[in-house]
């Protein structure tokens, strides 16, 4: 994006304590996603971050998982806002992985925070909205974890495809450090970025090319790509100047 005539173009400043790789929803090759067995898994490989995604349960409580439906990663039916949390947290997220891991739950975002404290694990959290609660969605999520994120972890970084929901996490904590997330990055990238404040933007390792890269880190602005397990790519990321990259085990 070049700025437009007369006008100075964009100048980003990211943080410097972001490590290189992120455990992909936890150690999600290692153990279910999502779970704090993942999370578990992400500190005993190494990791100093892991990456997890965030949705309300049919209650409005911020809960840890990825899809809408439950089928994939539970042995429950039906959708996860439809789903009170009483009721969710009587389903196993563990099983569907290896039978060793059966009785896992899904985690409430306040179990998650916990389990980041007691493993000194930073964290990008991903704000998941169910279709239809993206406002909802990104204002619980920012108020719980500016209400509870650990003192002593560094400060999160909170993410999400759906501008709705940033918009409305911004509002109801605008000191949040929020990453704009694509699949493909947009022409308009940087407005995107300044109207968060944001730092850095995070999107697709295979929509990306060397001339998007070089173009926005250019301006300062830090890039973090998902998912990559590939060696060759993630050094071929780096060498366009990609900060930061998430990985469901580290890329070989």
């Amino acid at each position: 994006m070049s700025a437009p005539a007369g006008e100075a173009a964009p100048r980003f400043r990211p943080r410097t304590d972001v490590p290189r790789l992120i455990a992909h929803r936890g150690l999600s090759a290692a153990a279910p996603e999502n779970t704090i067995a993942a999370f578990e898994a992400a500190e005993a490989a190494g990791f100093a971050w892991v990456e997890f995604d965030v949705m309300l349960s049919g209650d409005g409580v911020p809960v840890v998982i990825h899809d809408e439906t439950l089928g994939r990663t539970t042995d429950g039916r039906g959708k996860v806002a439809e789903t009170p949390l009483a009721t969710l947290k009587t389903l196993d997220a563990g099983r569907w992985f290896a039978p060793q891991l059966a009785g896992q739950r899904i985690p409430t975002l306040e179990e998650a925070l916990a389990a980041l404290d007691r493993l000194g694990l930073g964290a990008n959290v991903e704000i998941k909205p169910a279709r239809g609660h993206e406002a909802e969605t990104g204002a619980a999520t920012a108020r719980l974890l500016a209400e509870r994120w650990p003192a002593r972890l560094a400060p999160p970084v909170v993410s999400s495809f759906s501008p709705t929901a940033l918009k409305a996490a911004h509002a109801a904590h605008p000191a949040h450090d929020y990453a704009p997330l694509f699949e493909r990055i947009p022409k308009d990238w940087a407005a995107r970025m300044q109207a968060l404040s944001a730092q850095a933007l995070h999107c697709s390792a295979k929509r990306l090319s060397e001339a998007q890269a070089r173009e926005v880190t250019a301006t300062g602005a830090a890039i973090r790509c998902y998912t990559v397990n590939d060696r060759a790519m993630a050094e071929r990321l780096f060498g366009w100047g990609v900060e930061s990259l998430f990985a469901d085990d580290r890329p070989t």
